[in-house]
């Protein structure tokens, strides 16, 4: 009876959220469709600063591997971020690649197990990896260094409805970053769940990718503008997200897209 209960009430809070969306955005709603998922491996590394030199040259080893899997099909991106907003406590570099399948990203992990032990790597003073899943996202193809990724990492409430993210996305995200992708602000966005859940249930993250410094703070204005001309917005993910669990990276990216 409780489950119901539970059911019941997401369905309702799912049926009010989207009437106060309905109106501004219910013509690009339409458009909007959950694409095939594609999948992100992330491994993060907490490097002494004096070994910062020694992982660019790790870093360089790596992409060559890379570059064979991503001219074989295997993966459709790849990139690397060195932190430029420290915690104390947090991540200084990390790896990633994406591939639209479970195999794809294996098969990666598999290739850079298999070569040569990094000595800065065993240098690091905390490691974690994380796998992320989306289903909506979009990219330029090319290669870029010295861009920037913007991540942003959200919790949903408790009662948030199953269908929360996406709703999330298609009323607000995908518009915004859609019209940034077609005049070249960003040049990737994508909004992730985990696909192993190490975190909260409930995490999901949004980010996106700039070719320079100038588009993070179009970017920005543009997040702005479009929370000032449908009021309801801010409200609606109110209901949703737990904003005291909100928390925000800033890196240097270098990156290449299929």
């Amino acid at each position: 009876m409780k489950k119901k209960s539970c059911k019941a009430l997401a369905g309702l809070c799912a049926a009010a959220i989207a009437g106060v969306w309905a109106a501004p955005v219910s013509a690009q709603t339409a458009e909007i469709k959950e694409k095939p998922a594609l999948y992100t491996y992330e491994a993060e590394w907490a490097i002494p600063r004096a070994k910062w030199a020694d992982m660019d040259k790790s870093t360089e080893g790596e992409r060559k591997t890379m570059e064979k899997l991503f001219a074989s099909g295997s993966v459709v991106a790849y990139g690397d971020d060195t932190t430029l907003i420290h915690e104390a406590d947090g991540s200084t570099h990390d790896n990633w690649w994406q591939a639209t399948s479970m195999a794809g990203i294996l098969k990666a992990l598999e290739a850079l197990a298999g070569g040569s032990a990094s000595a800065v790597l065993a240098s690091a003073t905390k490691h974690s990896d994380n796998l992320w899943v989306s289903h909506y996202y979009n990219w330029h193809s090319g290669s870029w260094k010295g861009a920037y990724t913007h991540w942003a990492g959200y919790t949903l409430k408790a009662g948030a409805p199953d269908e929360a993210v996406a709703m999330i996305a298609k009323n607000f995200v995908v518009p915004v970053m859609e019209k940034l992708l077609a005049d070249g602000t960003i040049i990737e966005y994508e909004i992730d769940e985990q696909a192993i859940h190490t975190q909260d249930p409930g995490t999901f993250a949004m980010l996106y990718i700039t070719p320079n410094a100038e588009g993070l703070d179009k970017a920005n204005a543009a997040v702005r503008d479009a929370v000032e001309k449908s009021p309801m917005i801010g409200p609606a993910l109110e209901s949703m997200v737990d904003f005291t669990k909100h928390r925000d990276s800033l890196a240097s990216t270098s990156l290449t897209y299929k």
